[in-house]
């Protein structure tokens, strides 16, 4: 059984759709970063970097528990773990890999940044939000022109590059992205949206509640580390 610790988010997201995917078991264990609570003890102790997913595996590698931190890492060992959605061919594999990094690299750091100064960060924040946006138109065209030829990230198949990505790029409405001009993107998302592993990802992501739209300033200032919160 894994124990996995989630909220909402494009990462915890990734890692929906994968157990989903796979057939996996679970158990789903919130954590709500708006109240502060990846900053208990108990939850540090599972990820130091105090952040989510991250899941614990009771049948692990020679059938011990094993704690994974990171949606990539995670994505990557329910992949070897299953057999599922990462390619035995070696070069078809690394690029699945690679394409996996641009995601973790990329899509999510630029589109995490976009999504803070257009919608947390105080105003004015015009540099901040036009670097980001334009970071991200960068890369939105970069995935409409890879899968101009192909229907998924690395070719025919439906890999954790995808699984990776989609959460992201699904997101556009709240990166105020265009998405008509991109058609071949449009499409994938269309595609990836209609698996049926993501949809029951998708409605349990949705029946999830957190603190998000109430949560304090103080609980704001502590989740972005600013303010008091601010390492000097």
């Amino acid at each position: 059984m894994i124990d996995f610790y989630a909220l909402t988010s494009p990462n915890v997201q990734k890692i929906f759709i994968m157990l989903e995917e796979c057939g996996l078991p679970y158990n789903t264990k919130l954590v709500d970063v708006w109240k502060g609570e990846q900053f208990t003890p108990e939850f540090t102790r599972i990820n130091p970097l105090q952040k989510i997913p991250a899941i614990v595996d009771s049948d692990g590698p020679a059938g011990t528990p094993y704690t994974v931190i990171e949606s990539g890492a995670i994505l990557l060992y329910l992949a070897e773990k299953t057999g599922k959605f990462i390619p035995h061919d070696p070069i078809k594999r690394y690029d699945v890999i690679q394409w996996l990094m641009v995601q973790m690299a990329n899509v999510g750091p630029m589109s995490g940044q976009l999504i803070h100064f257009s919608r947390f960060a105080p105003p004015p924040q015009d540099y901040g939000t036009a670097r980001y946006r334009s970071q991200v138109n960068k890369l939105f065209d970069l995935y409409d022109q890879r899968l101009a030829n192909q229907p998924y990230v690395v070719g025919n198949d439906y890999t954790i590059a995808d699984i990776a990505a989609f959460p992201w790029l699904r997101n556009v409405q709240t990166l105020a992205m265009k998405i008509d001009s991109r058609p071949n993107l449009k499409a994938w998302i269309d595609r990836i949206t209609a698996r049926e592993a993501v949809k029951r990802a998708f409605a349990k992501i949705g029946a999830i509640q957190s603190a998000r739209d109430t949560a304090t300033d103080d609980a704001k200032d502590r989740f972005f580390a600013r303010g008091k919160y601010a390492l000097t």
